[in-house]
């Protein structure tokens, strides 16, 4: 009997060479998936993130230009103009050489258009009472580094390695903190928007803003339409108000203590700093208290005639009309504000050097008067309104008479409601979720 020769182990069987091979190529495989996944998934994070903020900088910056330009005649233009010089002006900062060498002669690769509702359409150059703006990059495509094994491990199809970024900016309400020292008396049963309706004011009319002396005042004998800001009061406080001087937040619903006194001097002193005019106590202020960016105003001034019933503004002894806020007699069409912002929308050409945008425009309280009598009271607050200033302040006797436009809109300075601009009065420019339609939010945005 032969003896049993062991066999040897030291090689792998016949059906098994090749095995190691195929796991070895398999794991390869996968740490290539991984190196992609996080390799080029960390890229595309990262330049998702910085795209997706130059983007809403430059919905910001559209949409704020847009405010400030409106009424001239290439506002569309201006507006998209702010938000591409910004998108570029983020692609050449540090860090950001892959957007600016996407953008570079790419005049497609960025979209600017408008609408009058944040839920669009969006389209250019909008509609021309549009107030939102949206910014969208469809297709910004990154270089690969292990992108390509993704393919090789599907079905063989790559898809493109790029990111895309939308957004979408406008007007919110706030409630602001920046208030004139004036009131109105407004109708809490006059209110509808959809009409264009605020407390019994539409857009353009003009206002008398401060009753004179010898005028029946909407809140009885010795009240002229001034309040107090917080603990402020006399006429000191009254003049360095209305130049803008001093800052007291109110929101809806909160009450306003009137101030009594008519405050000639003083009313006059510090409106009349908006229009670039320094007398008094504020003639070496110009510093603190810049004027307008546009001061023109027409001349003669208008004028109140109480002496008729009811009393009206004229204008060279011809009453003053608004229509659609244009001011004008028979005979002659007035400075006003759809003016001021054609103006404005052309600076720095005609305007003052040393000027600032709307400070010709107070923000003022809205006020329920009904049933409030005289002197020192408390009048609750029904909103807040922007009156546009026509002319400065003309200090005859006890008379200093405000003369004022009601706007729809103007700049505010608090923070922003949660809500799309639907109201009257003070707004700031915030982000809002970009939707493609009434009820689908973009995933890009």
């Amino acid at each position: 009997m032969k003896p049993r020769i062991p066999r040897s182990f030291s090689s792998p069987p016949r059906r098994q060479r090749g095995a190691v091979l195929v796991l070895v190529v398999i794991a390869l495989l996968a740490m290539l998936a991984m190196a992609a996944l996080a390799l080029d998934g960390s890229h595309m994070l990262l330049n998702k993130t910085r795209l997706q903020n130059a983007v809403d900088a430059a919905a910001l910056s559209g949409a704020k230009t847009l405010q400030q330009v409106m009424g001239s005649g290439n506002a569309s233009t201006l507006a998209r103009d702010a938000a591409l010089a910004t998108l570029s002006l983020n692609a050449s900062a540090p860090g950001n050489g892959e957007l600016a060498t996407a953008m570079a002669g790419n005049a497609g690769f960025a979209v600017v258009e408008l609408s009058n509702s944040v839920y669009g359409p969006f389209v250019f150059p909008g509609p021309a009472d549009a107030r939102y703006v949206r910014v969208s990059v469809p297709d910004y495509p990154l270089a690969g580094f292990f992108w390509g094994i993704l393919g090789a491990i599907g079905d063989g199809d790559t898809p493109d390695k790029a990111v895309a970024a939308i957004a979408t900016a406008g007007p919110s309400p706030t409630s602001p903190c920046d208030i004139a020292p004036l009131m109105v008396c407004g109708e809490p049963d006059q209110y509808d928007p959809e009409t264009g309706m605020f407390w019994g004011y539409q857009f353009g009319d003009l206002e008398v803003l401060k009753s004179a002396a010898g005028n029946a005042p909407a809140i009885g004998p010795g009240n002229f339409q001034l309040i107090r800001l917080g603990s402020n009061t006399g006429a000191a406080d009254i003049r360095n108000a209305l130049a803008g001087g001093i800052d007291q937040c109110n929101t809806v619903g909160d009450e306003v203590e009137t101030e009594p006194g008519n405050s000639v001097g003083p009313v006059a002193q510090g409106i009349n700093t908006r229009f670039g005019q320094y007398t008094g106590p504020m003639a070496n202020s110009s510093g603190s208290y810049p004027p307008d960016l546009v001061t023109s105003f027409s001349n003669p001034k208008m004028t109140y005639n109480d002496s008729v019933s009811p009393a009206r503004v004229e204008y060279q002894g011809q009453v003053v009309t608004s229509n659609g806020g244009d001011l004008s007699t028979a005979n002659t069409a007035l400075l006003d504000y759809n003016d001021w912002r054609q103006a404005v929308g052309n600076c720095p050409n005609g305007c003052e050097s040393n000027g600032v945008f709307e400070r010709r425009m107070m923000k003022i309280v809205v006020g329920n008067c009904d049933g409030e009598s005289g002197g020192q009271t408390s009048v609750p607050v029904l909103g807040f309104a922007c009156f546009f200033l026509l002319q400065t302040v003309a200090q005859q006797g006890n008379e200093a008479q405000i003369f004022g436009q009601f706007v729809k809109e103007c700049e505010g300075d608090n923070v922003p409601g949660p809500t799309p601009e639907d109201d009257v009065g003070p707004v700031v420019i915030q982000l809002y979720k970009t939707y493609l339609d009434p009820s689908t939010v973009s995933k890009d945005s």
